[in-house]
């Protein structure tokens, strides 16, 4: 493995654990639009409008990557069906973006990431629409890609292709470090990027993929 010009990463799952932050923060979600729509989610509770967002996706899948795009539209529809403006549905993503951006960071990630920034340019590369800024590490980092500003998930190539762009280098000059096989590790390498699988909890690599040139069980290890 080359030594890399930039460090690329992952956010959900990789440095935090992101299934009990999207928990928290439709919950938060879900009681203020009944505290102050109430209308808007009378037939409504957390499985009824995920499974909206999953319908929105098939009916725009031009758009399937836009988390933010889903969340959005399917509130504008929830306001709009009760009677209230559309435009209603601005204020209630606030209320989902603040509290999806309290984040709980992995023990290791914080001391880590200080170190990295020292020696390498570090970029957020997320198919989520966390906020390094609201979550606290944006000074750490040179750039955030999501998938929504890149126009595509990954392990679409266009993403990273996007990235390389930002950051300005050569796919061999990257080094991705995430925590899904497919999307993080075998996308980044069709891109060309180096890549390590972050395995925190003993997962099996999937039989069905090309096994991982490196896999650490932490941030730090990258050290």
């Amino acid at each position: 493995m080359n030594p890399p010009l930039v460090l690329s990463l992952d956010l959900d799952d990789t440095l935090w654990p992101v299934g009990p932050v999207i928990a928290a923060a439709e919950d938060v979600l879900l009681s203020w639009l009944r505290t102050h729509y109430p209308q808007t989610v009378s037939d409504h509770g957390i499985e009824s409008m995920r499974a909206q967002r999953a319908d929105l996706a098939q009916r725009f899948p031009e758009r399937s990557h836009d988390l933010t795009f889903l969340r959005l539209r399917a509130l504008q529809e929830l306001f709009g069906a009760a009677g209230y403006a559309e435009s209603l549905a601005d204020e209630a993503m606030e209320v989902f973006f603040d509290a999806r951006n309290r984040v709980e960071f992995y023990a290791d990630v914080r001391p880590a990431l200080l170190r990295l920034s020292r020696r390498y340019r570090l970029f957020a590369l997320s198919n989520g629409n966390a906020d390094l800024r609201r979550c606290g590490i944006a000074d750490l980092f040179a750039g955030h890609v999501t998938a929504s500003a890149a126009g595509a998930a990954k392990p679409d190539a266009r993403i990273f292709a996007r990235l390389m762009k930002l950051a300005g280098v050569e796919a061999a000059q990257v080094l991705h470090i995430g925590d899904d096989p497919l999307a993080d590790v075998i996308g980044a390498r069709r891109a060309g990027m180096q890549a390590v699988w972050l395995n925190r909890d003993a997962r099996e690599w999937p039989k069905a993929l090309a096994a991982p040139p490196r896999t650490i069980s932490t941030l730090a290890e990258i050290l």
